[in-house]
């Protein structure tokens, strides 16, 4: 649930979550993690209430693991900053979000070139995805199928 926490503060970093991609959300990463409507329902209450805590970076970033765990996020943080232009005036990547990035980039501390590498791989994922959140539910699904036995 921490990778989803950080996803969600990133999200939140220009402080707006609107209510069609927190829907989004919800709906893929029921889909994704549970195995019946019952169990989708369940799971959707549960993210919605981790989605809509504005939890600050500071406290999520030491709860990850592995060094897996933290380039998975930066990935997932930078596929959600690029994606939430409010207007079609405003920059792709407004002030609060750069400086939200930054932030995690620097929680994280993952050296300058890697960081560089995560951000390319994920730009071409966001390519060929229809839009951010199947983007970011392939990315956590790769990592889950690669995580287990």
């Amino acid at each position: 649930m921490n990778l989803l926490r950080v996803v969600a503060a990133m999200s939140w970093s220009d402080g707006e979550l609107s209510p069609e991609e927190c829907h989004l959300i919800l709906d893929r990463f029921s889909q994704l993690f549970a195995q019946d409507a019952e169990q989708q329902a369940r799971l959707r209450q549960e993210l919605h209430d981790y989605v809509t805590q504005n939890i600050p970076l500071e406290e999520l970033v030491p709860k990850l693991q592995t060094e897996t765990e933290k380039q998975l996020v930066l990935q997932l943080g930078y596929a959600v900053i690029k994606a939430s232009r409010r207007t079609p005036d405003e920059p792709l990547i407004n002030e609060d979000e750069k400086a939200a990035y930054t932030q995690l980039i620097n929680l994280l501390q993952l050296p300058a070139e890697q960081v560089k590498a995560l951000e390319a791989e994920m730009d071409i994922q966001l390519q060929q995805k229809s839009n951010v959140v199947e983007a970011v539910v392939d990315k956590v699904n790769q990592y889950l199928h690669s995580e287990s036995p």
